[in-house]
């Protein structure tokens, strides 16, 4: 009898090895670091292309192996952009150089909803009351974007069992052929807030490129 029920349950109901109250994937999966191939169309127009490493070919380096578990597939990876030699005359020997992090999370067994809300204001630095946080609308489930004083902006995005994440890092770089120490404290780092639709509209490729 226990038995016929069962089977009634799993024919009205059939789940596999997914829970019935796993989040919806909206057709994400992580076969391979996404960096490598990310275009970065608007960011490059806006800032500077990625950086080449040789004919036909793009850096995307990942900072780990991507995991791929039953509960969590996860992989991070960067992509530096180009330096610019303009920037660099009128700045002399200073350079501000920019980079782009990218985070992918899939949660395959818990929601990951409440935790993307509780993260709000927390960063790679930990809880900082002073950064600024701003909702992204039409993005995903949720959105938000993170700006930093120290030249970050992150812009994290929530669909479903997804949670990605697009860091926007500049920094300062000195070069000197001789040898010599910095001449000063340097420029100081850019504001980020005129790239932030450049950033929407990369993060949409990143989406789409990850959906099948």
């Amino acid at each position: 009898m226990t038995s016929a029920v069962w089977a009634a349950v799993l024919l009205l109901f059939p789940w596999g090895d997914r829970r019935p109250d796993a989040p919806d994937m909206h057709g994400y999966r992580l076969d391979e670091a996404p960096c490598p191939v990310l275009p970065l169309k608007a960011i490059g127009t806006a800032i500077a292309p990625r950086e080449p490493t040789g004919e036909g070919e793009s850096t995307g380096k990942v900072e780990s192996g991507i995991l791929n578990d039953p509960a969590l597939d996860q992989v991070r990876c960067f992509i530096p952009l180009r330096s610019s030699a303009g920037q660099e005359r009128s700045l002399k020997r200073w350079s501000i150089g920019y980079s782009v992090g990218v985070m992918v999370e899939l949660h395959k067994k818990t929601d990951p909803a409440d935790e993307f809300e509780a993260k709000r204001g927390v960063t790679d630095f930990g809880a900082d009351p002073g950064v600024k946080v701003e909702s992204v609308a039409d993005l995903g489930d949720k959105a938000y974007l993170l700006t930093l004083d120290n030249g970050i902006a992150e812009l994290r995005v929530l669909e479903g069992g997804a949670v990605l994440s697009l860091t926007l890092s500049s920094s300062l770089q000195y070069e000197d052929d001789l040898g010599g120490a910095p001449m000063g404290d340097g420029p100081d780092l850019p504001d980020l807030s005129p790239y932030q639709s450049a950033m929407i509209s990369d993060m949409r490729d990143l989406m789409d490129g990850l959906k099948r």
